[in-house]
């Protein structure tokens, strides 16, 4: 793809890298369409968690009655948020999430309930098992954002290739397309506001292009307030980027994040009573404290980095090989590089004093999931080097991600996490201690058992959930073709792509 120049930061040079060719965005689309279809059906496709619970009852009552009161979590005994100032149960978290999972409750609601062979009773495992769908297309816009940021900065189409899969394979940005947690959503919003600023090919970033990248990371408080931990990051990149030229750049982004943050506010004080009074319970299990600071820092810190429940290098191990290519990203391009590096390290720095710095009921360090799909940009300047020991390094943590991820889908955490004693101890606190072992004792177990496992309970996959449920085998069966047949086209059209982008640039 030609040599990379050398950019001099001077006011009055501006160097433009060529745009994205239009194979390559084909291409991008074509690996997005490919991972979309995989994870859909590779996902569990029900909820488990208070927080999944938050996001599924506000979407129903989006959907349903046009509120985000949601009385039928206070019904069914599964409430975790705060009542309202009019005395209306309200979940724990803003409603970004549940607005934009609208469309996969309604095609549950209206259109999968209403197929032959699903029984009524049924609906609401059906509309469960759609909205958890929605992750799945989030993860996969992640992945097409990543390869579109790495191609942007002129890194070979097999090295973008190689590090796109595995990031969105090897990495827990795998295991969440299948969950409905938020880091599937925010993961794709910071590499859109990424691939926004620096995926242009301009020396310097216009007003225009940061106003846009700051609505975005504004409304993302909407789904997730620490999403202003971003906002301060991309605003530093753009600094390192382009000096004192970006400090209008800078503002930019910043004015605009400010009415996603406004928004946020006003809602907060329309429904509590002040800006800063968000829906948070004030304890959960035990009476334990959860939204504060007061976890000893180097506990989060090396649970984050080093015990085997969480550590980011066990459940995401190719950021060790990402890590060693962050000084030729920065090379490439000092803004990508700068928030490649700074959201990660700023995420786990506030993250390591949170009182559920562990994340609740969950696999591995789900509040790094985001930052990690960022700093897994550093693999394309490693794997561009095309030497050796490089390649086998990645193929080993290619292979060793894509086991972790396995090991986690393949049985319910749940099952593994709430018995007394093993996740959290007496007084609800993490057991550093805690490891995959319980799923893979969970696994081993099924795999020996000729007797089906309980609804909710065994293998995780939406087939085998939906058809305990009750449904049709046939119409699961017919579900499960439709989808297959997307994955084989998604996969036959990004190989034709590929075939005509080699030809295309060896011409």
């Amino acid at each position: 793809m030609g040599s990379v120049l050398q950019i001099q930061r001077s006011p009055s040079l501006k160097i433009e890298r060529p745009a994205v060719s239009s194979s390559y965005r084909k291409i991008a689309l074509w690996l997005f369409a490919s991972f979309q279809f995989f994870y859909l059906l590779t996902s569990t496709g029900r909820v488990r968690t208070p927080d999944e619970y938050n996001t599924l009852y506000t979407t129903e009552s989006l959907v349903l009655h046009g509120t985000t009161a949601v009385p039928q979590a206070l019904a069914l005994h599964n409430f975790y948020g705060r009542l309202d100032v009019h005395g209306q149960p309200r979940a724990a978290y803003p409603p970004g999430q549940a607005l934009l999972c609208v469309p996969w409750y309604a095609l549950g609601q209206y259109v999968i309930a209403r197929l032959p062979g699903v029984p009524a009773e049924d609906t609401d495992l059906v509309v469960a098992f759609t909205s958890c769908l929605s992750s799945a297309t989030f993860a996969a816009l992640a992945v097409m954002f990543f390869f579109l940021l790495l191609v942007g900065i002129e890194i070979p189409l097999h090295a973008a290739l190689l590090s796109s899969a595995m990031l969105g394979l090897a990495t827990p940005l795998f295991g969440y397309s299948g969950w409905l947690f938020s880091e599937p959503l925010m993961a794709a919003i910071f590499a859109g506001v990424a691939l926004v600023l620096f995926g242009g090919g301009s020396e310097s970033i216009s007003l225009k292009t940061a106003a846009i990248a700051g609505l975005l990371l504004g409304l993302a408080t909407l789904i997730r307030p620490t999403s202003v931990v971003a906002i301060a990051v991309f605003a530093v990149a753009i600094l390192i980027r382009d000096g004192k030229t970006g400090l209008r750049a800078t503002f930019s982004l910043c004015a605009a994040s400010a009415i996603g943050i406004a928004i946020l506010m006003v809602h907060n004080t329309i429904l509590f009573g002040g800006p800063l009074s968000f829906g948070y319970p004030t304890t959960a299990e035990g009476a334990k404290h959860l939204n504060s600071f007061e976890t000893p820092f180097f506990r989060g810190f090396f649970g984050l980095l080093l015990s085997p429940g969480k550590s980011v290098f066990v459940f995401a191990p190719p950021v060790i090989l990402a890590l060693l290519g962050l000084c030729a990203l920065w090379r490439r391009d000092r803004g990508l590089a700068a928030a490649a590096a700074l959201l990660p390290a700023a995420y786990l720095i506030f993250f390591a004093k949170y009182n559920q710095w562990e994340g609740g009921y969950c696999v591995g360090p789900r509040y790094l999931v985001p930052g990690i799909v960022l700093l897994c940009l550093g693999l394309g300047p490693v794997l561009d080097e095309n030497r050796k020991p490089f390649k086998v390094a990645a193929g080993i943590l290619f292979a060793c991600g894509m086991l972790v991820q396995c090991l986690a889908l393949a049985t319910s955490f749940m099952e593994d996490q709430v018995p007394r004693g093993h996740y959290y101890d007496a007084s609800w606190n993490y057991r550093m201690g805690y490891s995959l072992s319980g799923s893979i004792h969970l696994l081993f177990k099924y795999l020996g058992s000729d007797q089906p496992a309980k609804l909710g309970l065994g293998w995780d996959r939406w087939f085998v959930f939906l058809a305990k449920g009750g449904l049709s085998r046939n119409t699961l069966a017919a579900i499960g073709v439709l989808l297959l047949l997307g994955l084989g086209m998604s996969l036959a059209g990004l190989t034709r792509t590929l075939k005509a982008a080699r030809v295309s640039h060896s011409t």
